[in-house]
C-alpha cells in the first residue's frame, strides 16, 4: 500500500512538473486495491469484445450470405466497437498495472478525437439500424427496393462523417482552453467532459454547445430507435403464431437492452448537470459505454443468428478442410 502510495505520489509530482507535456489520468488510483481485479476484468472482456466483434467483420465479409443490409451495417458496426475498445483500453490496462499513469498531450488529443468521433459514430448508425429493421419487419416486400445498396452505403457514410465532424468541432474547442498549469485528469481515459472540469476558464459556453450536440446524438437517435421499435412492435402483434410473437419479442427485447444501456449511461454522462454524479460514479458509467456494449452488440445483434451460426459452422469446416489436404 505504501508503495503504491509512492508511486501514485511520484507521478502527481512529475505532472506538476513544469517540463511535463502531458496529462496524469488519475483512473482508479484512489482505490488502489481494485486496480488489479479491474485489470483481469478489464482485459477478458477486451479479449471477449475483440473476439466477437473481430468475428462478425471476418464472416459478414467472407461469407455471401451474409452481404446484405442487416450485416453490412452490422460489420460497420463490429469495425466501430473494435475501434472503440482498442482506443482506450490499452491505456487503461497499461495506467492500472503501470507506476506512471500519464498520457502525452498528442495521445489525450488523439485518444479524445478518435473516441468522441466513434461515439457519434455510433449513435448514428444505431438509428440507422433500427430503420432497417423497421424495413424488413414493416415493409417485407418493399424492403430490397427501399434499402438498396446505395442507401446503404450513403447512411453508413453519413454516419462516420457526422460522428467525426461533430469530432474536429470538439476537439478543438475542448484543446484550446487554458488548463494553467493542470494536467490531473480523475478518469481513465481523455473525455470531453472531465477535460472542461480541468480548465481555469469559463467554460459556460463549451458546456452549452456540448448539450445542444449532445441532444442532436442522443436524443434525436433515441427517439427515431424507440419510434421504430414502436411500428415494430405493432407490426409483431399481428403475428398469428405465438411462438413467432415470442421469437420477434425476444429479439426486439434484446436489441432495446442494448440500446438502453448505451444511450442511457452516454446520457448520464453528457446530459446531466456536471455536479450530478461524483467522479467515481462517471468512471462507472463510461466503462458501460466503453466496454460492456462493444461486448454485448456481437452477442445480441448476430451470434445468436441461424445465419451467423451457419457461416461460422461454414467457415471452420472450410479451415478444417484445408488443414488436411
Amino acid at each position: 500500500m505504501e508503495s503504491s502510495f509512492l508511486h501514485r505520489q511520484s507521478a502527481r509530482e512529475r505532472a506538476n512538473d513544469s517540463t511535463f507535456s502531458g496529462f496524469l489520468l488519475l483512473g482508479f488510483s484512489n482505490r488502489p486495491q481494485l486496480e488489479t481485479p479491474l485489470f483481469v476484468l478489464i482485459l477478458i472482456v477486451y479479449f471477449l469484445s475483440f473476439l466477437g466483434n473481430g468475428t462478425i467483420i471476418l464472416l459478414s465479409w467472407m461469407d455471401p450470405r451474409l452481404h446484405t443490409p442487416m450485416y453490412f451495417f452490422l460489420s460497420n458496426l463490429s469495425f466501430m466497437d473494435l475501434c472503440l475498445t482498442t482506443c482506450t483500453v490499452p491505456q487503461t490496462l497499461a495506467n492500472l498495472q503501470g507506476r506512471v499513469k500519464t498520457i502525452t498531450y498528442g495521445g489525450c488529443v488523439t485518444q479524445l478525437f478518435i473516441a468522441l468521433g466513434l461515439g457519434g459514430v455510433e449513435c448514428v448508425l444505431l438509428a440507422v439500424m433500427a430503420y432497417d429493421r423497421y424495413a424488413a419487419v414493416c415493409r417485407p416486400l418493399h424492403y430490397l427496393a427501399i434499402v438498396h445498396p446505395q442507401l446503404c452505403l450513403w447512411l453508413v457514410l453519413t454516419a462516420w462523417f457526422t460522428g467525426f465532424g461533430n469530432s474536429v468541432l470538439q476537439t478543438a474547442l475542448t484543446m484550446i482552453l487554458p488548463l494553467c498549469g493542470r494536467n490531473q485528469l480523475d478518469h481513465f481515459f481523455c473525455e470531453v467532459p472531465v477535460m472542461l472540469k480541468l480548465s481555469c476558464a469559463d467554460t459556460s459556453f463549451n458546456q452549452a454547445e456540448l448539450f445542444t450536440v449532445s441532444v442532436f446524438f442522443l436524443v434525436v437517435p433515441l427517439s427515431l430507435i424507440l419510434l421504430s421499435y414502436g411500428h415494430i412492435t405493432r407490426a409483431v402483434l399481428k403475428i398469428k403464431s405465438a411462438q413467432g410473437r415470442q421469437k420477434a419479442f425476444g429479439t426486439c427485447g434484446s436489441h432495446l437492452m442494448v440500446v438502453v444501456i448505451f444511450f442511457g449511461t452516454l446520457i448520464s454522462m453528457y446530459l446531466q448537470p456536471p455536479s450530478s454524479y461524483s467522479q467515481d460514479v462517471n468512471k462507472s458509467i463510461a466503462l458501460f459505454y466503453t466496454l460492456v456494449t462493444p461486448l454485448l452488440n456481437p452477442l445480441i445483434y448476430t451470434l445468436r443468428n441461424k445465419e451467423v451460426k451457419g457461416a461460422l459452422r461454414r467457415l471452420l469446416r472450410v479451415t478444417m478442410d484445408s488443414r488436411r489436404s
